[in-house]
């Protein structure tokens, strides 16, 4: 047991340089949206209801759930008259873990009423280039071996022009087959953001529950990720503001979720009516985990954060 003490305490002291980049991350990423006049916001971590997603299942709290991520609450908050605003906040997966993951982890969420995923994705940029100076970073970032450069214009790559580049399927067979996720594991996201950032977007229709679809191409939803040296970082589209629409979409993750033995959670109708009053805006999460990793050209998420699972 001494030795186990001993080996947690270098542990833990090896990461006290990262941890104190991870601080002034998080310092500058509040002054950014200060300066933008944005409103940071709390809302609550455990919720009777969730946004129903394929693949992501919650931590259940007695007979209710410690939230996935704080959009519901966020969003009915625009819906109320908010227009612009931010949360730093823990979030809670079940069974996530690895280089990348954690069942506990730290994102940034952020909306703004008359704004569509375009606009966001500058905000972005201008956010992490804002965050990079501030933490020592400058215009160049290397991460594992790899060189991203800040300057210039920020590449912007939609889904089917990634598969048309890099992927042996079209984006059609591997959307028949279930394999997208596998083509895009395997095949895009090792070459999206290696020499510039990279926003991937234009997402099929069937992949995005709550985005806007585009109104002159509706196979396509207004939705983004942001990549740096191969790793994703955020996920932000324009949000639907069709109550209808939502409802069946919710429906149609509750039916897919059931097929293949997932539990099945609540839907929050507070959500679904507040839609009736949702103006045009635009949201996104971004994993700060993540983004201190690459600020501090650590491997794995467990070098950036205090205390792991397994340590406590």
């Amino acid at each position: 047991m001494i030795h186990l003490m001993e080996d947690e305490a270098r542990n833990l002291s090896k990461r006290q340089d990262a941890l104190w980049v991870r601080a002034r991350m998080v310092q500058a990423i509040r002054r950014f949206f200060i300066d933008q006049e944005y409103l940071e916001v709390e809302t609550p971590c455990i919720i009777p209801a969730l946004i129903p997603e394929d693949h992501i299942d919650a931590v259940a709290c007695g007979d209710r759930f410690l939230h996935t991520s704080p959009e519901l609450c966020m969003k009915r908050m625009l819906a109320a008259g908010y227009e612009k605003i931010f949360q730093i906040c823990k979030c809670f997966r079940e069974k996530e873990r690895g280089s990348y993951h954690l069942p506990e982890f730290t994102m940034l969420e952020w909306y703004r009423r008359d704004a569509d995923y375009i606009s966001l994705m500058q905000e972005c940029q201008e956010l992490i280039v804002s965050v990079a100076s501030a933490v020592g970073c400058g215009d160049e970032i290397i991460y594992q071996g790899k060189v991203v450069n800040l300057r210039d214009s920020w590449e912007r790559l939609s889904v089917r022009e990634a598969f048309n580049r890099y992927v042996p399927l079209s984006l059609e067979e591997a959307l028949k087959e279930g394999r997208f996720d596998e083509m895009t594991v395997c095949y895009i996201e090792p070459n999206m953001g290696v020499e510039r950032p990279t926003f991937l977007y234009d997402y099929p229709a069937s992949l995005a529950t709550l985005a806007r679809l585009r109104k002159k191409d509706p196979a396509v939803a207004e939705r983004f990720e942001l990549y740096m040296a191969g790793v994703e970082l955020a996920n932000a589209f324009s949000e639907l503001t069709d109550i209808n629409e939502q409802r069946l979409r919710f429906e149609r993750v509750q039916g897919y979720r059931a097929s293949i033995g997932k539990s099945i959670y609540p839907i929050s109708e507070r959500f679904l009516q507040s839609l009736n009053t949702m103006p045009e805006s635009a949201g996104i999460a971004l994993g700060l985990d993540r983004l201190a990793m690459i600020f501090t050209n650590s491997s794995s998420i467990d070098e950036v954060v205090a205390f792991t699972p397994e340590h406590l």
